[in-house]
């Protein structure tokens, strides 16, 4: 993910604002919609792009122009119905990625099956954070396993498709691990390494955070 994609974020409280504001500082072109007038008049200071609007009607999700969007967050994690339903509306009109802020392992599961592509717990993870992420590299943070080491999701580079991993040598060049692989939405652990890369599919790397700083 990069910051010449265009992002909405859904729920303006304390993260979804952190967020947008996060995102915005950093230069990314960002929607902001919530379902309280009164929350989208005080954040437009901050988040000039703010709409009041209800993101659980399948109608006001396409007349937001969504269908033409990159990157979805729905922050709700109070409120599983709504964002069940912004989920589903958003994976419908055809957004590549939404990702959901939720409370629970229970949500999360729900959140997964219905079409989420990265589930976040509010606990593990700051809206500032997930910003940054966003904007500065091309992955995002799956899991922290220490101070130093992280599991991240990250986008088949262009010069990689059609190459095989013993072809590109990833573990000596970059001293990155592959975990698995995301293709068609089904991880593949069993990698088989003279299959080629291709374009839709998402390697899931294990590596040292200094090291991840060479693939931006």
């Amino acid at each position: 993910m990069s910051i010449h994609k265009s992002y909405v974020v859904f729920g303006l409280g304390r993260y979804g604002r952190a967020v947008a504001k996060g995102l915005i500082d950093s230069g990314a072109d960002v929607m902001a919609i919530d379902s309280s007038e009164d929350v989208v008049n005080s954040a437009v200071a901050d988040i000039p792009f703010c709409k009041c609007a209800d993101i659980t009607n399948y109608e006001t999700i396409k007349s937001l122009g969504i269908s033409n969007v990159d990157v979805v967050i729905i922050t709700m994690a109070s409120n599983l119905e709504a964002s069940i339903m912004a989920t589903m509306l958003c994976k419908e009109c055809g957004v590549k990625t939404v990702i959901v802020k939720c409370s629970s392992e229970m949500n999360q599961k729900i959140l997964q099956k219905i079409g989420a592509d990265i589930v976040i717990f509010p606990e593990q993870e700051s809206g500032l954070r997930l910003a940054k992420n966003l904007v500065t590299s091309g992955f995002v943070d799956l899991v922290e396993l220490s101070k130093d080491i992280s599991m991240v999701e990250l986008d088949v580079k262009d010069e990689w498709i059609g190459k095989n991993l013993i072809e590109l040598n990833l573990r000596r060049k970059y001293s990155i691990n592959i975990a698995a692989i995301i293709k068609n939405n089904d991880i593949i652990v069993n990698i088989d390494p003279v299959n080629p890369l291709e374009k839709d599919m998402k390697l899931i790397v294990v590596a040292h955070k200094s090291k991840l700083q060479k693939l931006k």
